[in-house]
Parts: structure tokens; C-alpha cells; sequence
């Protein structure tokens, strides 16, 4: 396996986003134009004619270049309709060309050396009912407390949907507000992305979602709920109503992480199970230090 390592300007586009396409773990912020919002520079590790790629999101700091995983960007990693053996892992780590990296592998891309991470996930090929079997007592509790509220989703537009989210409280770092406006925009653009706000018996919007969507995966991106959210259980009706859309179809739903027990727990409310995902750490001083997911301190709960 030859691996090249190609600046920006290099990269074939149609190529890349065909292989990604084409993976059987191909996820949505490995696509040319989620990268192009999150990490405007970055670069790649190419082998076999586009058959393996693996993205480098590159900054600079002090004219230093180091790669650190981009803000809304749970995994990357190496990416193949191929098998990706761990020692094909192991080869294109060594081919990074550079000295100080954070990075998150997907959880395709075994490597031993690596910080675990994880990430629940639910698979919706079987029924409703079904799928609703596997709901902890909690979370059905949850969600029949908002239905019996009178709590009621519907689509939001980008600006109801920012305006909501810097609204709204937070005890977490969020995104820069023109990052997360670019990256809605562009969403839109590609559809795939879906802005769904819970609302109040009386209409009053007490929580949103930005759900990335794929042929093969639902992501759980950016919730937030004020107290009435909170207090209403808006989320719980929210993720049942997706599963509930969406079941008995080839898709996985992803919560997106996470560590943080309570936020775990909702997840796992609703039958998810951990399939973790491996981070590469390298070199990183104090001055070069990134989060490696904002994601990570930006859940709620409910």
C-alpha cells in the first residue's frame, strides 16, 4: 500500500466523495463539503487510487501546523469500501506528516494504542415495536409525560434554529455561532440535515435538534432544550418520534458519544448500545492543546 499525502488543492473532490460514498463505513463528516466548513485547510493520506483516504484537519498556531479533530466531528479516520486491517491503520498513522496530532479514528479503525471513546448507537432495521421493547422504564415513563403535556414536534428554518440555540443557557462550550451557520447552510444545501423543534401545548418552542442524515446513518447532532424543555421531557418525544419514522429501515441512529454518565443513560434508555471509537494522541503541548470533542460537553439530557 502506497500512501501520498496531498495539500488541499490536490484533492480530487469527486474521487473523495466517491469513496466515502462507497465505505462501509462511510460517515458524513468525512465528505469534502463538511470538512470544507469545519477544517477550510485540510489535507489527506490517499492510497490505491482513492480506495483508502484519510482526512487531516490541520491548523496552525505560532506558524507550528498540528492536526486536531474538528469542532462537530465526532470520528474520522480511515475510510475504504475495503476491509481496514489494523495494520493498514498502523501504516497510514505512520505516513501523518505531521509532528503533534489529536485525532478520532471511527470506530472501523481498531487500534490498540489508542484512547477509547465512547459512542452509542442503535440499529432500526426492526419494527417499532420492536425496537420500543428494548426502552427502559425511565424512557418510557419520559415520553409518556411529554405526550400527556401535549408536547408536539414540527421543522424549524436556520434561523429559528440558531436563534434557539444561542438562546438557550448553556453550561457546556458551543460552537462559534458563523461555523455552526455555515455548516446549517451547507447542510441544507447537500440535503442532509434535518432542523426539528419540540414545541409546548401552546406552541412555545422549548427544544431543537440538528439531525444529520445519510443513506445509512442518522445522526444526533447539536440538542439543546431550555428549562421547559427540560422540565417537559421534549427530548425523549423527539428521539421517539425518529425511531419511530425511521424504524424497519437499513439506517443506524447515532447519539453521538458519551462519557458523561447522565447523558449515557438516556441513550441507553432507548436500547442503544457502546461501539466505541480509538484517539490518536500525539505531542500536544499546552499552546497547541484542542478539545477533541466539543460534542462531549455540549449534551443535554433531556
Amino acid at each position: 500500500m502506497e500512501i501520498t499525502h496531498l495539500k488541499n488543492k490536490a484533492i480530487d473532490y469527486h474521487r473523495w466523495d466517491k469513496c466515502i460514498s462507497l465505505s462501509a463505513n462511510g460517515l458524513i463528516y468525512a465528505y469534502s463539503w463538511y470538512l470544507d466548513v469545519v477544517s477550510p485547510d485540510w489535507e489527506a493520506l490517499v492510497a490505491d487510487d482513492y480506495s483508502y483516504v484519510m482526512p487531516l484537519p490541520i491548523k496552525s498556531r505560532y506558524k507550528i501546523p498540528y492536526l486536531v479533530q474538528p469542532v462537530l466531528t465526532q470520528q474520522l479516520g480511515i475510510f475504504s469500501a475495503h476491509e481496514i486491517s489494523e495494520s493498514a491503520v498502523k501504516k497510514f498513522i505512520k505516513e501523518i506528516p505531521y509532528f503533534s496530532y489529536e485525532l478520532a479514528l471511527n470506530d472501523c479503525n481498531y487500534y490498540a494504542k489508542g484512547l477509547i471513546f465512547p459512542n452509542y448507537i442503535l440499529s432500526l432495521e426492526r419494527s417499532y415495536r420492536e425496537l420500543a421493547a428494548d426502552y427502559s422504564k425511565n424512557t418510557l415513563r419520559n415520553i409518556e409525560k411529554a405526550s400527556r403535556l401535549g408536547l408536539h414536534t414540527g421543522i424549524l428554518t436556520t434561523e429559528e434554529y440558531i436563534h434557539f440555540y444561542f438562546s438557550v443557557d448553556k453550561h457546556y462550550l458551543s460552537p462559534r455561532q458563523p461555523v455552526l451557520e455555515h455548516l446549517l447552510a451547507q447542510g441544507t444545501e447537500q440535503n442532509a440535515m434535518e432542523l426539528i423543534g419540540v414545541f409546548s401545548a401552546d406552541n412555545e418552542l422549548i427544544a431543537a435538534l440538528c439531525l444529520l442524515k445519510t443513506d445509512k446513518r442518522l445522526i444526533y447532532l447539536l440538542p439543546v432544550s431550555n428549562v421547559k424543555g427540560k422540565e417537559s421531557y421534549a427530548m425523549f418525544l423527539l428521539i421517539d418520534e425518529l425511531i419511530k419514522r425511521n424504524a424497519n429501515e437499513q439506517k443506524i441512529f447515532d447519539f453521538e458519544g458519551s462519557r458523561i454518565e447522565g447523558v449515557a443513560r438516556l441513550y441507553k434508555g432507548f436500547g442503544a448500545k457502546n461501539k466505541p471509537y480509538y484517539i490518536l494522541k500525539r505531542f500536544r503541548p499546552s499552546f497547541l492543546v484542542g478539545k477533541i470533542n466539543s460534542k462531549e460537553t455540549s449534551r443535554q439530557g433531556n
